[in-house]
């Protein structure tokens, strides 16, 4: 039976939470395009892409394969297996942890050389590497505070880090030289790197007392090595493969930008406006459908397990029902008032005009969202890789043919594209499992 109560009050949690990180993160946000300017911005851009590649690796599949096996193991009546699970899953974490922080040490300058064509991205890179078991571990952990319907720890665990950041970044930025990208870059991405650090000192320390208190001395489950291997691993592939080639097109954005008869900086600009400034702003009111899409998989994972199928039906349903509602009225809202939320947010009217551009979006990027939770809570995590790379290598292709004609312009159609035929995918694959 999916449990409504503790779904509703787990997502206003997520989501007043989401909403006071959001609120901070952009008023950060604001403050740093301030202090390193739109060009800055785009060459950290192009850093994150980078680093969220190598997190994908280091996480490879595990928050959901923790959330599921858990859940599965609720789901049987069977919470001495928890433990096992975890430790499974723990293991893997800093197996793959461990080796992206490898990989991303020890090519940071051929990445940077080469690949991003840009040497000022070096430093940053192999900052960037020390965070990635810490990236891994917490994902696992947070994974089971999801099945458990304890999202209350790692929200204010999150909340503690994104504070933490956002302190020491300002720290370090104020030793950077002003007008230095490279070194105001490197500083930002030491402070994100210290607060993970400590994010999974605070993580373990939740979880161990957390595990001790509620389910006690370790059981057995059956073929937990198995059962988290044929989670993990297909998302894992997936996650790769769509990770690797949204960072490829992101890295080709501001070369195509080039093409197109931009500067460099001009370029970086132009990609920081879209990535760094504009698409925060459309995804700002997202947390509601980010909270459900990730509570939803426990709760369905659950009901799966039970054969409760008229539950199941109800629940996707009335999700997808509010989904549009809710994603329409915003949608709605930042068209109206893009132009004064451009200017109130960042001053510039540019920003205010691609927020406008966007907003037409929003319904289908948010209830894709939804869709997403769904098919994952429902076991369709194989066809969720399919769409996906798809999805990803049609956005690759788009990027590198049309870019350098285009400019902008194809950047903003590509966006519609690719997001359109992704919900489109997933909303038919989701309405067969159901029936």
């Amino acid at each position: 039976m999916i449990k409504r109560r503790r779904l509703i009050y787990n997502t206003a949690l997520l989501t007043l939470s989401s909403l006071l990180m959001s609120c901070i993160g952009m008023a950060f946000q604001v403050w740093l395009v301030g202090r390193i300017g739109s060009s800055g911005i785009g060459l950290y851009q192009l850093v994150i892409s980078v680093t969220n590649l190598c997190a994908t690796f280091a996480i490879s599949g595990i928050r959901f394969a923790s959330t599921r096996l858990v859940s599965e193991e609720l789901g049987l009546e069977n919470p001495g297996g928890i433990s096992q699970a975890m430790r499974r899953c723990l293991g893997y974490a800093a197996l793959f942890g461990a080796a992206a922080t490898a990989i991303l040490w020890l090519l940071a300058e051929p990445i940077g050389f080469l690949w991003i064509g840009d040497a000022r991205t070096v430093a940053s890179l192999k900052l960037s590497a020390l965070s990635m078991p810490c990236v891994s571990l917490c994902a696992s952990v947070s994974g089971y505070f999801t099945a458990c319907g304890r999202v209350w720890k790692p929200t204010l665990i999150h909340l503690i880090e994104q504070l933490l950041g956002i302190a020491l970044v300002a720290l370090f930025l104020a030793s950077a030289p002003s007008g230095d990208i490279e070194q105001s870059c490197a500083a930002v991405t030491l402070g994100r790197v210290a607060a993970d650090i400590m994010s999974l000192l605070l993580m373990m320390i939740a979880y161990l007392g957390d595990r001790q208190r509620h389910y006690g001395e370790p059981g057995r489950g059956s073929e937990l090595t198995a059962r988290m291997l044929k989670i993990a691993v297909p998302l894992a592939v997936s996650a790769y493969a769509r990770s690797a080639l949204s960072t490829l097109q992101h890295l080709l954005v501001p070369r195509g930008l080039k093409s197109a008869g931009y500067s460099a900086d001009g370029a970086l600009s132009g990609y920081g406006t879209i990535q760094g400034m504009v698409l925060p702003i459309i995804f700002f009111p997202s947390c509601i459908m980010a909270a459900v899409a990730e509570l939803i998989v426990p709760e369905l994972t659950e009901a799966q397990v039970q054969q409760d199928r008229d539950g199941i039906r109800r629940a996707t349903g009335t999700l997808l029902r509010l989904s549009l509602i809710f994603s329409g009225a915003v949608a709605a809202f930042i068209f109206v008032f893009a132009d004064k939320l451009g200017l109130a947010v960042y001053d510039s009217n540019e920003a205010g005009y691609y927020i406008r551009v966007l907003a037409p979006l929003i319904p289908i990027m948010y209830t894709d969202m939804t869709v997403d939770g769904c098919l994952k809570g429902l076991g369709q995590q194989v066809w969720c890789m399919g769409i996906n790379i798809l999805d990803s290598v049609l956005g690759l292709v788009l990027v590198w043919q049309l870019l350098p004609r285009y400019a902008l312009g194809a950047y903003i159609a590509i966006i519609y594209f690719t997001e359109a035929f992704n919900f489109v995918l997933s909303l038919l694959r989701l309405r067969r499992t159901v029936r």
